[in-house]
Parts: structure tokens; sequence; C-alpha cells
């Protein structure tokens, strides 16, 4: 016999990292989808948090998920979902993920994510570091940014994105946040094997559909089922960027532009045309050029990634800068005893980059250090072992590139 849903009334006091809002019941924190700072809901706990199995969900775990089914006082800041397939109305089970903060009006969403920043700041980077405000770097609703998306395909055959936090597909008649050639590329998809679909927009305004099928067994050694790449241009400022078409570049089409326009602001001071500057995580090269076109004439770009390394050697090429394939904390680890470095632009993936790899730019005692996060938390981490090792803090700059969810950018400028 199965168990009814557990459902609480709470009252929600705050937003957490990751896009969900934090309650309490009877001294447990609870983190609570789909509601705002403010407000009372009557949320479903989820089972899997709760650690319930043959227990009592209320005497275990320390903290719990639950999902809003009902809105018993709204917040002033609540707004229809811009995505009506994700309504509270509908069973959270059904509802896609990827515009967690679509129910809240798009000025607010922006003071919760500086909040969120100020948290992150205030508990892992020490004292003193004031958030910014996070900058709208566009004037529209906030809808039709995306140039990328993905979608999946089950066993049954049914496309669409995955329900939030679940592997579960839901069908959905639009995709608010994709842009229009995007989205109508994605409602024109059937069927097809089970997989996931990637839809690329690229520069050309061309939508590539790119089909990952699930594979049932691993090729043999020296075999392959894909095809090489499809590889596309990019286009920021008066530079070409080569990549593929399924590789990374920034989602939002104002993204690029609006990050290398920052990072160029913080480090114009900061360019010793003697010095070896380093871009590291550096992707096909959006930031090398961007040290480059500040006067460097040494750099250097570190990438993991074989394919992007290449491009960037190509991008690059008039330039005349190192593209190299190496584990960032390994490169660092290999320089010669007393290199120094000039300017150097960080931009890890969403973990951070870690205290190796912290420690060993400190080592490098470059002049300025630009650092792009996509995770506060993780830039907060970071900024305090740079802090700790006495690198200061000069400057921050939150950016909205990814509106109606919980993700955001921030550029810091760190100076010895």
């Amino acid at each position: 016999m199965t168990s009814s849903p557990t459902l609480l009334d709470l009252d929600i006091t705050g937003i957490a990292h990751g896009g969900t809002f934090i309650a309490r019941h009877e001294g447990r924190v609870v983190f609570v989808s789909d509601a705002i700072p403010g407000e009372r809901v009557r949320a479903r706990l989820v089972d899997s948090s709760t650690g319930s199995g043959t227990e009592s969900p209320m005497d275990s775990k320390s903290f719990w998920r639950a999902e809003t089914v009902e809105v018993l006082e709204a917040s002033p800041h609540r707004r229809a979902h811009i995505w009506p397939e994700a309504d509270v109305s509908r069973d959270p089970a059904d509802r896609p993920g990827g515009a967690d903060l679509g129910h809240i009006d798009l000025a607010h969403q922006r003071v919760l994510k500086r909040q969120v920043l100020a948290e992150a700041l205030d508990r892992f980077a020490g004292p003193g570091l004031e958030a910014p405000g996070i900058e709208a770097v566009d004037s529209t609703d906030g809808t039709g940014w995306r140039t990328r998306v993905t979608l999946h395909v089950d066993d049954e055959g049914a496309v669409g994105p995955y329900a939030a936090r679940s592997h579960h597909v839901v069908a959905v008649e639009s995709h608010p946040l994709a842009r229009p050639a995007v989205a109508d590329a994605a409602r024109a998809l059937t069927g097809g094997k089970a997989g996931r679909v990637e839809l690329v927009e690229a520069a050309d305004g061309r939508v590539r559909v790119i089909r990952h099928e699930d594979a049932a067994e691993r090729p043999a050694r020296g075999h392959s089922r894909r095809p090489a790449p499809e590889v596309i241009t990019e286009v920021v400022g008066d530079r070409r960027f080569q990549v593929d078409a399924g590789g990374f570049w920034q989602v939002h089409p104002r993204a690029a532009s609006v990050l290398d326009a920052a990072v160029y602001g913080l480090l114009e001071d900061h360019i010793d045309p003697d010095s070896t500057h380093y871009d590291l995580y550096g992707g096909v090269g959006l930031f090398a050029a961007t040290l480059a076109d500040l006067g460097a004439t040494d750099v250097v770009t570190v990438e993991s990634s074989r394919r992007a390394t290449a491009h960037a050697q190509a991008n690059l090429a008039p330039l005349e800068v190192k593209a190299v394939t190496a584990r960032v904390d390994r490169y660092l680890a290999g320089l010669p005893s007393g290199a120094r470095a000039g300017a150097v632009v960080l931009d890890p993936p969403r973990a951070g980059a870690g205290r190796a790899v912290v420690d060993a730019l400190h080592a490098l005692s470059p002049q300025a250090i630009a650092y792009v996060a996509c995770d506060p938390v993780a830039l907060a981490r970071d900024l305090g072992t740079f802090r700790a090792g006495g690198w200061k803090v000069a400057r921050l700059r939150g950016f909205d590139l990814f509106p109606h969810s919980h993700h955001f950018e921030v550029v810091a400028l760190l100076t010895r």
C-alpha cells in the first residue's frame, strides 16, 4: 500500500544557492522549489530527501527537500510563470526544469541573485566584501535568449526537457527561453532513439540539430560511432571564433561580448607588454584575444580539451598566441621555479579553480587576475583562498546572463 505524500505548510525565509528557497519545520531546514521569500506555501516532501524508507521521514536527515504545490500567501513579486508548463499549478513531476526563477518578477530575481552572492561571499570569502548588483544585459523580458538547448528522448520516443531535478522527460508545447528559431526546431522534433538532442543556433542564425543516442555497447577499440563534429563560427566584435557545434560557447547571444568587455575593463591598466600573460581554462581563445587586444604580445592559453585547443590555435593564429592542451593545475605545476606572469584571466568550470591552482597562481605573482565565475559559491571559496594569501579583491561585477534561472556570472579583479 502506498502512503500519502507528506504535505507541510511552510513560511519561506530566504533563497538558497541552486534555485531553491529556505524554510524551517520544527528546527529542520527545508529546501523548497517554486517559492519566493516572504511567502507561505504548501509543499510536498520529496521522499528521497528524507531517507524515509521504513523509518519515519520526520526522524531522518538533517534537511529535507520539498516542492510547492499551493501558494497560501503570495509574494507581491510572484508572476505568472514565464513557462506555462512549469507553473505551480502542475504536478511537480511534470514541471520542466531550467527556469527555476521564472515565477518571479525579473527585477526581483536580480535582487535574490545578489543575496545569494552576498551570502556566499560572507560565508566563504571573508569579511568586508560587498556584493555588486546583478546587471541586466538587455532590456527584454528575459525570454528568447538560449542559443543552445538540450532535450532528451526517452525509451518510448517522447522528446522534451527533463522535469526539474529528475530524468523524467516532460512533453512541452513551448520553449520560452530559447531563441525563436531554436524553439521552432524543438517543436518540430519527433521520436528517435533514446538519448539527448542538442539544438545549437550559431552566429549565422541557422539551427543545428545534434542527436546523441544512448549507446547499447561500447565501440571496439580504435573505432567510434561518432562522426567528426561540425565546426561553427561565433562572432565577438570584429573577431570570429571557430568552435565545435556541440562544444562550449556562452549560451546567451550577448554573453561573450559582455564578458569580453568586462575583462577588458578590469585589466586595461594591468598589462605589461614585456610579460607573459595567461588565459587559463581558455576554451577556444575568447579571453586570450582580449589580452591581445589590451596590448599583450606574449599570451599563453591553456585548455584541457584538445579540440578546443586546436580551434584556439586557429582562431588566434594572427595574434601568435601559444595554445596549450593541458589540465591547468598540471600546467602551472610544471612551470619553472621563479616564473612570473603579467595579467591572468581565470575562467574555471562550475567547480571553481581550487586551492592547487590558486596557490600556483600566487607563486607566479601576476600583476592582476581577472576571475570569470559561473558559480558564486565556488568563486567565494577561491576568493577566500586568494585573500588569505594577501590578494585584494579590487572590483566585482555581476551579470544576469541567464534570466529566469538561478544562474548568473561574476567577474572579479584581484590585485596583489
